[in-house]
């Protein structure tokens, strides 16, 4: 019996047989690697007594074994630990005692019951009760001096403050059962984000980090990691979490640890008897933790949306969600497509899932707008987080009334750059960009390592005529995010100070990039046809619209043919302009994409193919700002042109003139800018009205920063030699033919309104 008692001890509901190496809970083998094992197997020989470190190592690792013992040791602690379920921080196995080494503090009997061990003060003759009675009382009294003192510990740490930030790291899930991996971390993720108090680093931040550290963007946040990018962004606290199933029930633990010292923060656990109550389990220890670290009673108690509500009661729909948000934070954007997707097969009312889904369709913005509705639908059973976060990505178009939510959600959340981002894009697209650049700046503040805020500061400089604050915020503002990709808009500023030199270098640069080439290729499109090589623009857009068509964009092709047809149109190439809008058509519809289709046909003179096309947006889009108070009103001013009707013309542009300055596309390219500007210029033209011409031309010229390197920022040259014309004024108007006939000193000959120019400058001679 004292043979088979030494084989074979007991602990908790588990049993470990020394003779097979063998762990097993309740019958059932736990795997355990034979390091993990050995060290479980000394400790058990001294129950409630301190094992030191050397003691370890002389019984497990020979003294000629060549290893690097003290994190050979904490591996295997680590292992033993997540196979026991158990926590250093909440121990109920295995106790750290800091620089001395670990006691084993539950009760262990053999296969009759006897306790294993002796107990300090207690005799080894003591009776079986009395030694039981001893040991018991015994682990009373640490269990008690343990969780005292990690109460006196949480007492005494302060609590966070709203500057500061928390990094989220990995659940350890000893539970076997895969569906916890990653989903975990994710609904603690959602429970946090709805706390106006608590900032978690971003994802994108994190894997920055984590290049920074020399590890994969992709590397699972255990405690030590997650402890190391925790003191590398500047953070206070690293937050985690275990998941174990003691017997039948779930036991989860949340602890929050402070990142320079080491100490306890806080801690909740919670227990639940079945796989379907976890995520309701995890939502309320949650809610506590967010109290023990400094959050007021009243802000838990309104920002506290049910995990099961926010997210999804499925497991397996947060599991796919959460892959779908790491794609997407890694640029991954036809992967993270796939899971979103997955995530509302699994559960049709995942609000979350669909709009992660309308931000994946990069480029396909029919796509994003029409999956964004759904989510829209669903967005009153969302937390006040992520409700604001959708009303402030509203597919309707409305951009006064989404400018409202996203003013709700930058005053709620301060520290969220994507509020602050998209009230930057609001204000762009009705002109006030000033403002924008204001948002713009304190976006990329609250996330200098996001790329795409950076680009949008630099065009925010480009746009206000700022060009080397531009170049410095490139050099600056960009330094610190890695995935910068900023070609395309560094070619545009290399454009508007003429340096071809460089936007070769830059266009060189942006070759066989996905999601880069196709646009490059656009922009070097948008300039040859500026200096009228138009030949060359039409085999850079074909080349632009095939890269784009490979990367699954069928819209943004269709907007690259949808662009040239209007550029053929304007230089009066009315054959090649129908022909380039049929292959848009044939590919892709869209707000943007008919509006370019409908403003090449009405310059066509198809005055009624435009005017249906324009009839079926307006009913499309009834709330749409920018198609309502611009797009519509330049495509009916161009139709009462077209009918000889220019003071009709003028009128109707009225309602766009508080707009007509802003950018209006839904895509990162910006091709409609200016054309209420340069309509009404036509119209005054048309109408004989040289001075009033003259004024709306210039205006464009003015505003080189938004017209940049699109066919109406050349043309408005012209234009304007046109005007001063009709004034009589033939200097200036000498002047402005000249400009417009230096940019296209080159030009192809064939082109109709370049044979008009310089019809019309001999005349002036």
């Amino acid at each position: 019996m004292r043979s088979e008692r030494a084989e074979i001890q007991r602990f908790g509901t588990f049993e470990v047989d020394v003779r097979s190496g063998e762990l097993r809970r309740q019958g059932v083998r736990i795997k355990l690697q034979e390091q993990p094992f050995h060290v479980l197997t000394v400790l058990l020989q001294r129950p409630g007594e301190v094992v030191t470190r050397e003691e370890l190592r002389s019984q497990n690792w020979p003294a000629d074994t060549f290893v690097d013992f003290d994190n050979s040791l904490n591996t295997a602690i680590n292992k033993l630990r997540e196979a026991l379920g158990d926590s250093a921080d909440n121990p109920r196995f295995i106790e750290t005692l800091p620089r001395r080494g670990y006691r084993f503090i539950a009760p262990v009997t053999g296969v009759d019951g006897a306790a294993g061990g002796t107990a300090a003060g207690v005799s080894a003759v003591t009776p079986i009760r009395g030694r039981k009675i001893a040991v018991t009382a015994a682990v009373v009294v640490l269990a008690s001096g343990i969780a005292g003192g990690l109460l006196w510990r949480t007492r005494q740490a302060r609590h966070l403050t709203e500057k500061d930030t928390i990094v989220l790291g990995d659940f350890a899930n000893s539970t076997g059962d895969a569906v916890f991996d990653g989903t975990l971390r994710e609904g603690l993720s959602v429970e946090l984000e709805q706390s106006p108090f608590l900032s978690l680093v971003p994802e994108k931040q994190i894997h920055q980090t984590l290049r920074m550290m020399g590890k994969n963007t992709s590397a699972r946040l255990t405690p030590e990691i997650a402890q190391e990018v925790c003191q590398r962004t500047s953070s206070a606290a690293e937050l985690d979490g275990s998941i174990a199933l003691i017997g039948t029930r779930y036991n989860l633990i949340l602890k929050a640890v402070n990142c320079a010292s080491g100490d306890l923060l806080a801690s909740t656990e919670a227990q639940v008897d079945d796989k379907s109550h976890v995520l309701d389990a995890l939502g309320k220890a949650a809610s506590e933790m967010r109290r023990k670290l400094g959050e007021s009673l009243s802000s838990t108690q309104k920002y506290n949306t049910p995990l099961e509500q926010a997210t999804t009661p499925s497991l397996e729909a947060l599991q796919a969600y959460n892959l779908g948000r790491l794609a997407l934070a890694h640029g991954e954007d036809a992967a993270a497509l796939g899971f979103f997707q997955r995530a509302t097969q699994l559960d049709p009312n995942f609000a979350m899932a669909y709009w992660g889904m309308s931000q994946s369709y990069n480029g396909e913005t029919t796509l994003a707008v029409e999956i964004g509705r759904k989510a829209y639908g669903l967005r009153e059973r969302l937390s006040e987080f992520e409700r604001l976060r959708i009303e402030c990505d509203d597919p309707s178009g409305d951009v006064m009334k989404a400018m409202r939510s996203c003013e709700l959600g930058a005053k709620t959340y301060p520290r969220d750059a994507l509020f602050h981002q998209d009230l930057a894009l609001y204000s762009d697209a009705l002109g006030r960009y000033e403002t924008g650049l204001k948002e713009k700046l304190e976006a990329v503040r609250l996330a200098p390592y996001d790329g795409h805020f950076c680009r949008t500061v630099i065009y925010a400089y480009l746009l206000l005529n700022r060009v080397q604050e531009a170049e410095a915020a490139a050099k600056e503002a960009c330094a610190k995010a890695v995935d910068a990709n900023s070609e395309t808009i560094l070619y545009l500023v290399a454009f508007y100070r003429d340096d071809h030199a460089e936007m070769a270098r830059q266009a060189a640069r942006a070759v066989g990039v996905p999601g880069d080439e196709d646009s490059m290729l656009s922009a070097e499109a948008d300039t040859a046809a500026y200096f009228g090589h138009l030949g060359k623009a039409r085999e850079l857009t074909r080349r632009a619209a095939e890269s784009a068509e490979l990367a699954a964009e069928k819209e943004t092709a269709a907007t690259y043919y949808a662009t040239s047809a209007l550029r053929e149109a304007l230089f009066g190439n009315v054959d090649r302009a129908r022909q380039q809008a049929t292959l848009a058509k044939g590919r892709a519809s869209g707000r943007d994409v008919d509006y370019g289709l409908a403003l090449a046909l009405a310059y066509a003179g198809d005055a009624n193919r435009a005017r249906v096309l324009a009839d079926g947006l307006g009913r499309r889009f009834p709330e749409d700002t920018t198609l309502q108070l611009t797009y519509l009103p330049t495509l009916r001013a161009k139709l009462a042109l077209v009918r000889s009707n220019p003071q009709q013309a003028v009128d109707i542009l009225r309602v766009a003139a508080p707009y007509e300055l802003g950018l209006s596309a839904l895509s990162g390219y910006n091709w409609p800018s200016l054309y209420p500007v340069y309509v009404r210029g036509e119209a005054y033209l048309a109408a004989h009205q040289g001075k009033e011409a003259a004024a709306e031309f210039q205006r464009i010229l003015d505003h080189r920063g938004i017209a940049l390197n699109e066919p109406i920022g050349a043309l408005a040259h012209l234009q304007l030699g046109r005007a001063y014309s009709l004034q009589g004024d033939t200097a200036k108007a000498r002047a402005a033919y000249q400009d417009f006939l230096t940019l296209w000193k080159d030009a192809d000959p064939d082109i109709p309104v370049f044979k008009e120019a310089k019809a019309e400058y001999a005349k002036l001679q």
